[in-house]
């Protein structure tokens, strides 16, 4: 990477240039986002995850333009093309559309109107028409009958044709267009003919207009998944006169302007301009509705993966079912399956005296602390029913969303290959109340349910984002290194699945690491993957205190050097915050060693292995409230906010509906941005506005006073 990208990305990101060049370099080493944002402070200077991963993406992008320049260049030159001035170009260019334009002209074709007219040698007719007045130039010398060339008209309409494909081929004039199309392009949609009946989802947008620079990423979404669908037509256009006037004036400048000239012009506009620069226009602003997309669902996710976990309680876990029944599994408090049974309390009065019996049981025998319950079908009943029993621990109603998904794949037979899918569906139940983050890593981010459109963006741009998110989570969290699984050691920094597997492996036959240090003795685990995951496990227990901590091995050394500098073990200070105050952080002070990663040290020894994620806090629906039929305008009622939007939040108000919170209803305030207000998994009071049961729609607000 040379020093013109650094001074790019630094401009760009608002930062200084040695930190984009500290970070490069970090990058280009192995080092992984997590481990520069927290173990190497002093190099980047304290950059954050979220900058990192922009030098990280933006160096990548600049790497492609430079590839796909250098790809120009060769080709020009194989065409003997490459004139100084144009290299000089080419080498200037700083987008992907602004090279492209300059290659335009010499990029290999398939046979077009134009190329077919200079076959017929009326190039030179082509370049009269933009030097002198029409009534100065012989048409009759370029008719050639030998050449396709019957008459004068088809002389002038093939010379027109190669004017056209010029301008459309100018640079200066794409350039222009380009701007005029991002400035006042209107978006508009109209029905495809005799697609009504089908394209109700989409009867919004069956005539609609905006511009294209101010209209909502979900709007343009559905536009377009309307398009995809074949049931709407999608432009993206300014006014053609204004375009066919600025391309008159760009392209004829210094050129001669005639009649026939503007005639060339406005085919080439209408013919080749419009629909290239219509494309493009839309497939930025496509590639910027994603972007928003993927940013709300990047949001959304961390969340989810960051709520609240109940901890390590025994439980049971719940899937309901009304004729099929319920599937309780009996976990330990490390989410080990120890029982399974199937109860039928919606089968008659008998089946319903056996179920509360079992249950009972269960909770007796298992020494239960809680109750997870599946929030599907069946979900409300089956908590009546064990509120009903007198069950004397919490209940709590789990989010299963993606659950099914995770308990017919192959992660899951693998866990539990003597047991079928019901019972794989309700540990994971289970064991998302006891730790949401270590159960959701084992799905694919897709099917939590918590993204807008994430069918219709950038499906590689989406992987890419959300690998970042679980990542970041898991690497802030810390991953208990002798019970994770091997889907959550696999997003530990620097580990990756035959790692973990390996790790796992090694665990099952030889016992328990003691040490972090011990990983080293892992095949194919060697000093670079130590370094960048050795601070995110914990080992608690071990013989080394502060395996237990997010302090890396690389500074117990230093660690040491402060004990004894207090005339104490390093044991002592580990959640000694009193004794950890006396530590002259100065004295410490290396080129190595900063204050930022000194005072991160200090507070990992006052508080070992701390979890970032708020406390859990139980929560129940509106007793009585356990369907539509069940909902009154006027009602307001507890939920949980299920998905963040730009237009609005969904609540879910336990009746297996979730209700929309429109942005208008968020506040009693203006709200530019749902995310201001509202974000996943948080609980809220909300005010029913409107039940529509024919169409299963719930319309909820935030606002004190819904009916202003």
């Amino acid at each position: 990477m040379g020093q013109e990208h650094c001074d790019i990305i630094a401009k760009e990101l608002g930062i200084a240039v040695k930190q984009v060049a500290a970070t490069a370099a970090l990058l280009a080493e192995g080092a992984t986002v997590p481990f520069i944002a927290r173990y190497r402070k002093e190099r980047t200077g304290s950059l954050d995850e979220v900058a990192i991963q922009s030098v990280r993406d933006r160096l990548e992008a600049l790497d492609a333009l430079d590839k796909r320049r250098q790809t120009v260049l060769d080709s020009l030159a194989e065409q003997n093309a490459l004139a100084p001035e144009l290299e000089a170009a080419v080498r200037r260019a700083a987008t992907l559309a602004e090279l492209e334009d300059l290659y335009l002209p010499y990029r290999p074709k398939r046979r077009t109107r134009a190329t077919i007219a200079k076959e017929k040698g009326l190039e030179p007719l082509a370049q009269l028409l933009l030097s002198k007045p029409l009534a100065t130039i012989s048409l009759k010398a370029f008719v050639d009958p030998a050449k396709g060339v019957a008459n004068a008209e088809e002389a002038l309409a093939g010379a027109q044709d190669i004017v056209a494909e010029w301008a459309s081929e100018d640079a200066k004039v794409r350039e222009a267009l380009r701007s005029l199309f991002a400035r006042k392009a209107v978006l508009s949609s109209s029905l495809v003919a005799k697609k009504e009946a089908e394209a109700q989802k989409f009867k919004d947008y069956f005539d609609w207009r905006e511009p294209l620079r101010s209209a909502p990423s979900h709007r343009l979404l559905a536009m377009l998944r309307g398009q995809n669908e074949g049931f709407l037509n999608v432009h993206a256009q300014p006014e053609p006169e204004e375009a066919v006037a600025l391309l008159g004036r760009v392209f004829l400048e210094r050129r001669h302007d005639s009649p026939v000239a503007r005639e060339a012009l406005r085919d080439s506009y209408k013919r080749l301009l419009q629909p290239s620069l219509e494309t493009e226009a839309l497939a930025l602003a496509k590639e910027l509705a994603d972007q928003e997309a993927i940013r709300v669902f990047a949001s959304n996710l961390q969340e989810l993966l960051l709520a609240p976990p109940l901890g390590q309680k025994r439980l049971l876990a719940i899937d309901p079912g009304f004729r099929t029944g319920c599937k309780v599994v009996a976990l330990d408090a490390q989410g080990a399956l120890l029982a399974n049974f199937t109860v039928y309390p919606e089968l008659g009065e008998g089946k319903r005296r056996e179920a509360g019996e079992a249950l009972l049981a269960a909770c007796a025998k298992h020494k239960v602390e809680s109750v997870a319950v599946g929030n599907g079908t069946g979900g409300r009943e089956t908590e009546a029913f064990l509120k009903e029993l007198g069950v004397a621990v919490p209940v709590v109603q789990v989010d299963e969303s993606g659950a099914s998904i995770y308990s017919a794949g192959e992660l899951a037979r693998t866990e539990f290959p003597d047991h079928d899918v019901t019972v794989r569906g309700a540990v994971s139940i289970g064991r998302r109340l006891q730790d949401p983050l270590a159960e959701l890593v084992k799905l694919d981010p897709k099917s939590i349910g918590v993204g807008q459109y994430q069918h219709d963006v950038d499906q590689k741009a989406l992987r890419r984002s959300l690998d970042d998110v679980v990542v970041s989570c898991v690497n802030q969290v810390g991953v208990e290194l002798n019970s994770a699984s091997a889907p959550l050691l696999a997003y530990v920094s620097g580990l990756g699945p035959k790692l973990a597997a390996a790790i796992v492996e090694q665990r099952e036959k030889n016992g328990p690491f003691k040490t972090r240090r011990d990983l080293l003795t892992v095949p194919r685990l060697g000093p670079k993957a130590f370094e960048q995951a050795a601070g995110f496990l914990r080992l608690r227990g071990g013989s080394e205190p502060l395996d237990s901590s997010a302090v890396h091995p690389e500074r117990y050394a230093l660690v040491g050097a402060m004990a004894r500098g207090l005339g104490r073990k390093v044991a002592e200070l580990v959640g000694n915050p009193e004794l950890t105050k006396s530590i002259p952080l100065d004295n410490y002070v290396s080129d190595e060693v900063g204050l930022p990663t000194l005072r991160d040290i200090v507070t990992e020894l006052d508080k070992p292995g701390r979890d970032p994620r708020a406390a859990f806090v139980a929560f129940s629906f509106a007793e009585g409230v356990r369907t539509l039929a069940d909902l009154k305008v006027g009602m307001r009622l507890p939920g949980v906010v299920t998905n963040v939007t730009k237009f609005g939040a969904f609540v879910d108000v336990g009746v297996h509906q979730d209700g929309l919170v429109h942005i208008s209803q968020m506040a009693d305030r203006y709200v530019k941005d749902p995310a201001e207000v509202v974000k996943v998994r948080q609980q809220v009071m909300v005010t029913v506005l409107e039940v529509d049961a024919a169409r299963k729609r719930v319309a909820l607000s935030l606002r004190s006073s819904p009916a202003k």
